[in-house]
């Protein structure tokens, strides 16, 4: 199967004998994934996997990957859609329900924003929970401490305070019996 020939404008890089992937602007995505799903001699029906990225150093720091198969003929597509921190791309949610859950962990986790998504809530974090922590900018150890205080009996959710941003870390090697220290 020629995906060219559908799309002559698009550039696809094949990754395997079934397998091609093609970058696309977030504009053209619901056109161009409403004549896979609905040709004849596509058929790109089944949504196997949406999945974001996180790369913050570029204009386009996100990138939101979305997997096709066609059951008919036995192909898969790569459709890759990149993003910046302040663009959202359509949701696909009208015409792929299986969508939904995808594109709601994607806006929890990253903060890339689905338009036309009626149910885009928190789906793996809690509802007050400040942040999206699969960014590369977000801290390891989050924004908030939460403990339980013995003397109060209750739970405390306080704000984290980082007493020193430059650490002096002693590494002992496994190679060497040699202590080195070094700074991350």
């Amino acid at each position: 199967m020629h995906l060219k020939n559908f799309f002559p404008f698009l550039n696809f890089y094949n990754l395997s004998k079934n397998t091609q992937s093609v970058h696309v602007k977030s504009e053209d995505l619901s056109l161009i994934l409403h004549i896979l799903k609905l040709h004849k001699k596509t058929q790109y029906n089944l949504l196997s996997c949406i999945s974001g990225v996180d790369y913050p150093f570029r204009n386009y720091r996100f990138c939101v990957v979305y997997e096709f198969l066609s059951i008919r003929f036995n192909s898969r597509l790569r459709l890759k859609v990149f993003i910046d921190e302040l663009s959202s791309i359509e949701s696909i949610v009208s015409f792929c329900p299986a969508a939904n859950w995808w594109e709601r962990e994607i806006w929890d986790m990253f903060g890339i924003f689905f338009t036309n998504n009626f149910d885009l809530k928190r789906i793996l974090s809690d509802y007050g929970f400040e942040g999206f922590p699969l960014r590369k900018d977000f801290p390891l150890s989050g924004y908030t401490e939460t403990r339980y205080v013995d003397h109060l009996r209750r739970v405390s959710c306080e704000p984290l305070e980082q007493s020193q941003e430059f650490r002096l870390f002693k590494i002992y090697s496994n190679w060497t019996t040699q202590l080195t220290n070094s700074t991350f």
